[in-house]
């Protein structure tokens, strides 16, 4: 069942409007990354959740998106994010510890598979305009932009695949407009058996 889950828990980057995911889903969604792991137990993140649909275009403009599909400027407004979580790194717990970037990781899978859970889908979104979107949510300093989680019911189907044999990972749209997630086999990913 939780294999099931995961393999359903893709990059989806296309939205249908509705449903949308509630204040109260994303509040739930938190609640999950609250329970993950986190080193030396400093739980240094917070989250900037955002349904309001004046807000929802703006951070859309502070993100950039699918880097390896170069023709395609991102999702049309009819199949953009309806919700978004916001990954603060409150560096006055953090420190210089880079341990914080593993506490990114885990609470990012657990808002994944709990969106999932719920009929959402995600797209975590690392290249932002972080500046840009600190003004538009007024984000204090202190606070660090590390990740942005956009959510919505999905609106495209998307696969998994074997790479090729030249190993090639980029992601594709086929004809069939359906987004194909190449990953490597298990046997490459085994180092060793000991």
């Amino acid at each position: 069942m939780l294999k099931e889950l995961m393999k359903s828990a893709r990059t989806y980057r296309r939205f249908k409007q509705e449903p949308a995911p509630s204040m109260a889903q994303l509040e739930g969604l938190i609640e999950l990354a609250r329970l993950a792991p986190s080193a030396s137990n400093r739980q240094p993140l917070k989250y900037v959740l955002v349904t309001n649909p004046q807000v929802l275009p703006q951070v859309f403009a502070c993100l950039k998106w699918a880097g390896y599909l170069t023709d395609w400027p991102g999702p049309s407004p009819k199949e953009r994010p309806t919700a978004y979580i916001v990954f603060l790194n409150d560096t006055s717990l953090s420190g210089h510890n880079p341990m914080h970037l593993v506490d990114l990781g885990l609470a990012a899978q657990n808002i994944i598979l709990g969106a999932r859970a719920m009929g959402f889908g995600c797209c975590l979104v690392g290249s932002v305009d972080r500046p840009r979107l600190a003004q538009i949510l007024d984000v204090p300093e202190g606070l660090k932009i590390e990740l942005v989680a956009a959510l919505g019911t999905p609106g495209e189907r998307v696969e998994l695949t074997s790479t090729g044999q030249d190993g090639d990972i980029r992601y594709w749209r086929g004809e069939d407009d359906v987004h194909y997630v190449p990953k490597r086999p298990l046997e490459e990913l085994i180092f060793k058996r000991v």
